[in-house]
């Protein structure tokens, strides 16, 4: 953001081409090498303004918005999230019907063939069929994200950055969520270890982040004037409660869904926003659940199928008094499965990331095609392990065992039976292997939770072996897919394994649903690190409270033993794509280092009156988002001389800022000559014709020799004399706001300015509607017509600054600094000293981890 392009020009001018920089330099400026395994945040990551700019627009808005229209204000806002809530509710609908569609027609398909060719000795035909299906499905899923790459994935990663306060771009468009929605229904019908709760979460935070605003990029004719909640304070809102409806569509969990938008994402928190969170995954949860038991069930209104994922009831038979969902003595195998889940989610976690690394130097970079090329190489081998897996390496389980299912509904028998496969097996038998294999993968969770003793061990080992591995591989790949379902399904079948054991090996009277169940939360705690909501989740989930106390040891210990390792999976991918994502809160020893060890010093500013050619100049010859309103102070030039540090921090700044500014004064010139004026070209001329300085001699005091215009005619009244040094031309600067490049570029497109000979009152003014008209799609300065301006207007952009934004002393700790940036959601930190002078900058990019950590070494070596 406001990086210092002149602090990278000088280290490199400092550097021979044959020496390397040191880790430190690395990291501050976002490079690695190539040799070296860190991926350090990158700089081109754009900050969310989740901080709301009080100009004067802004107040006029205030000033007419009194009770009744402040009702219908929030009245809208409700409706919208209403809204929201129901239209994640129909995606998921739409997404469980054609998915299920497909399902159940590919494994008719390929179930008679199996049946008959069993018979018939034509497997090989079997399995072309069931291959040319799962691969035309996986195209079909890769193509899509070829159109829109970022739909590949879960989207929890972009999700999670978006709302810490990072913009990554296309993350929630309208064509993102075309392409998120078809290529998980294909991706998952493909038979691809993936899920669909993920993108659901994906999709319902799109859902929130587009629908309030009524146009969309992607279908330029989608457009409505709705002049409300036009910022990104108001979007990130709606997003956190899409989010959150996802999670409530996906798992029939309204209250997990509000938890997880809060524990995963959201850095600012109220009560209205929780209230209106809940409201739009209530309203998601059942309006999936009202549609989906009226098509399955004929029953309207009965809501009896809360979510996508259900995980059943767990009830004893009636009757069977020794029989128990768990008891204090199964808490110490509870606390070691969490420790089993958690080092085998570090190895999941450690794998993937290494696959990962592995995509984005050898697959990314080449032709987008190989990533198509993967994607079916994964679902061939997929398809063939499933495949050969069930034909030869299942058993023949008898079909009496079910009928001592521990559940007390007959329509869970039913179910259940219903859903077993033969393959190869007579007499009343069925294929353990295939009935986990060749079903989905919710109804694979529900045969491990709810049958007794129909899965042998062996079966149970080579299917938590294969999932494990399969599942590590395909995340990551160019489909949607999600990681939720796979992980429960492979803890799930961990802890049937364990329950056997125990049962058969140990003769114990336990209930195998329950370890099924602590072994899926133990796996999918190991793997994404959640508690509060994962807790609450599993607990909606399964309608069982009961359960609150053990799922929730297990997940603490799952994510205490596997954060000894590393990261959850979601953070590991954040950090592989460069996302400079803020953590909860710094580590304590960070309080060595102060506001003014961390901050930006070298800044780019403007004159509250300043000229348009002078604008255009600074837009053009630098990529910062936002400028220091600033005036030189006079007044206090003696003060500032004194170099008392109470009275002004800027003192052990000067001599950097007085070389970045004059050198700036040199970049701004070669952009002007560009201008389509030649006052300008020869102004420019004059003031760049400067003799080349003496070998040897010191740059400052090159500088302060020459007679350069910092900024030419930025103020009408008091233009530099040519008489002035250059410590006269750079004086102390007074701060009186900040100003964002959209609002500079919006004012010279509409042009607002005034005339030499005229008062700033004369200035066209704008509306705050018309400040906002573009949002988010704000024009650049290149697409600004140069010819159509005159450069000697002047430009009063004090009516648009932000008069009062968040500010710290330079002599503020970094925990203090980080709190304040992190939980206001601000961009940019003004760092002002105690008289009023600006001395930096923060950004986003000052507080991440790796700088912060270098910066501390930096302070060791000093010290």
């Amino acid at each position: 953001m406001m990086a210092c392009c002149g602090g990278c020009l000088c280290c490199q001018c400092c550097c021979n081409e044959g020496e390397t920089r040191t880790p430190e330099e690395l990291t501050i400026l976002g490079e690695t090498r190539e040799d070296e395994d860190e991926i350090l945040p990158r700089k081109d990551y754009e900050s969310l303004d989740y901080d709301r700019c009080i100009n004067e627009p802004f107040l006029e808005v205030l000033e007419g918005l009194d009770n009744k229209r402040a009702r219908k204000y929030e009245a809208i806002k409700w409706i919208l999230v209403f809204a929201i809530g129901v239209s994640t509710g129909l995606t998921g609908l739409f997404v469980d019907f054609f998915l299920r569609l497909f399902t159940q027609l590919k494994l008719s398909l390929v179930g008679q063939s199996v049946e008959e060719c069993s018979e018939n000795g034509c497997l090989a035909l079997s399995l072309l069929e069931l291959l040319a299906l799962n691969m035309m499905f996986v195209f079909i899923s890769s193509v899509l994200v070829l159109i829109e790459p970022v739909a590949a994935g879960s989207g929890i990663p972009e999700i999670k950055s978006y709302l810490n306060g990072v913009k990554i771009p296309g993350i929630v468009r309208l064509r993102t969520f075309i392409c998120k929605v078809t290529g998980v229904l294909f991706a998952v019908a493909a038979g691809l270890f993936v899920g669909k709760e993920g993108p659901m979460i994906h999709s319902g935070a799109i859902v929130g982040a587009g629908l309030p605003q009524f146009q969309s990029i992607t279908f330029k004719k989608i457009r409505f004037h709705f002049p409300y909640f036009r910022s990104d304070r108001d979007k990130r809102d709606f997003v956190s409660a899409g989010a959150a409806a996802g999670v409530a569509a996906a798992f029939g969990a309204p209250i997990g869904g509000t938890l997880f938008s809060l524990e995963e994402g959201s850095s600012f928190w109220n009560q209205a926003l929780t209230w209106k969170v809940l409201f739009c995954s209530m309203s998601a949860t059942f309006t999936l659940n009202f549609f989906r038991s009226g098509i399955n069930f004929s029953k309207w209104g009965s809501f009896q199928l809360p979510g996508l994922l259900n995980f059943g009831e767990f009830k004893c038979v009636d009757g069977d008094k020794t029989c128990h969902l768990w008891t204090a003595v199964d808490l110490a195998f509870f606390v070691l499965m969490g420790v089993a889940g958690g080092l085998l989610g570090a190895l999941f976690n450690c794998i993937n990331k290494r696959l990962a690394k592995y995509r984005m130097r050898n697959v990314h970079p080449k032709a987008r095609f190989i990533r198509v090329l993967e994607s079916l190489l994964v679902c061939m081998v997929t398809t063939l392990l499933i495949f050969l897996a069930s034909v030869t390496l299942g058993e023949c389980r008898d079909l009496v065992s079910s009928s001592n299912n521990t559940s007390t509904q007959g329509s869970v028998n039913e179910e259940v039976n219903s859903t077993i496969r033969r393959f190869f097996c007579y007499n009343n038998t069925y294929n353990d292997m295939a009935t986990l294999f060749f079903n989905p993968q919710e109804v694979a969770i529900h045969q491990l939770f709810h049958q007794n003793a129909t899965f042998s061990p062996v079966t149970l080992s080579l299917f938590f072996v294969l999932y494990f591995v399969l599942s590590c591989w395909t995340y990551g790949v160019s489909v949607p897919s999600g990681l939720f379902v796979p992980s429960l399904l492979c803890g799930a079948s961990l802890g049937r394994l364990v329950a056997n054991v125990l049962k058969i090996n140990f003769h114990m009277q336990i209930y195998s649903g329950t370890f099924a169940l602590i072994g899926a939360a133990a796996f999918l705690g190991g793997v994404v690190r959640m508690t509060i909501s994962l807790t609450v989740i599993l607990i909606e989930s399964t309608n069982e409270i009961t359960y609150g106390l053990p799922i929730m040891i297990t997940l603490m210990v799952a994510k205490w033993t596997g954060d000894f390792f590393n990261k959850g999976i979601y953070d590991i991918h954040i950090h592989l794509k460069g996302v400079p994502l803020l953590e909860w809160e710094t580590e304590v020893e960070m309080d060595k280092l102060t506001a003014s060890d961390i901050m930006e010093p070298n800044l780019t500013y403007v004159y509250p009156h300043t000229r348009i050619q002078s604008l255009v100049s600074i837009l053009r010859t630098t990529v910062y988002h936002a400028f220091p309103v600033v005036t030189e102070n006079r007044d206090n030039e003696k003060e500032f001389m004194k170099g008392n540090i109470l009275i002004s921090n800027n003192i052990r700044f000067k001599k950097s800022s007085v070389l970045t500014r004059a050198g700036e004064q040199r970049r701004r010139c070669q952009s002007m000559k560009s201008y389509p004026s030649s006052e300008l070209r020869n102004v420019c001329d004059e003031q760049t014709a400067v003799e080349p300085a003496e070998e040897g001699q010191d740059i400052l005091q090159q500088m302060l020799e020459r007679r350069h215009v910092p900024y030419p005619n930025l103020y009408p009244d008091q233009s530099p004399s040519e008489e002035w040094s250059m410590e006269e031309r750079f004086r102390p600067l007074t701060f009186h706001g900040l100003i964002l490049r959209s609002q500079l570029v919006n004012l010279l497109i509409r042009g607002v300015c005034y005339a030499e000979n005229q008062s700033s009152a004369s200035q066209p003014r704008l509306s705050h509607s018309e400040m906002t008209e573009d949002y988010p799609r704000f024009p650049d300065i290149h697409d600004l017509d140069l010819a159509l301006l005159s450069p000697r207007m002047i430009v009063d952009v004090t009516p648009y600054m932000n008069p009062c934004p968040y500010t710290v002393s330079p002599n503020t700790r970094v925990s203090q600094v980080f709190n304040l940036f992190r939980t206001m959601g601000l961009r940019h930190l003004p760092v002002v000293n105690a008289v009023g002078e600006i001395v930096g900058i923060i950004t986003r990019h000052n507080l991440t981890h790796e700088f912060l950590v270098a910066k501390l070494r930096q302070h060791y070596i000093t010290i």
